[in-house]
């Protein structure tokens, strides 16, 4: 049972946003001094993560 383009994308995209929120509760709790680096990095992953889950199915 292979997994095809669209489970790709969707697994991406759902790595990419625990990622993305990870990074942004990382800045928030544990660096509170770095807070808008690490949410400019986290929204990033979160847009990305978008851009996979909009894509999906499109390609």
């Amino acid at each position: 049972m292979g997994m095809n383009k669209n489970a790709i994308f969707a697994w991406a995209s759902f790595l990419m946003f625990i990622l993305g929120a990870g990074l942004i509760l990382l800045g928030v709790f544990k660096y509170p001094d770095y807070t808008i680096g690490f949410t400019v990095a986290g929204l990033g992953f979160c847009t990305i993560s978008w851009a996979f889950n909009a894509l999906k199915g499109r390609i």
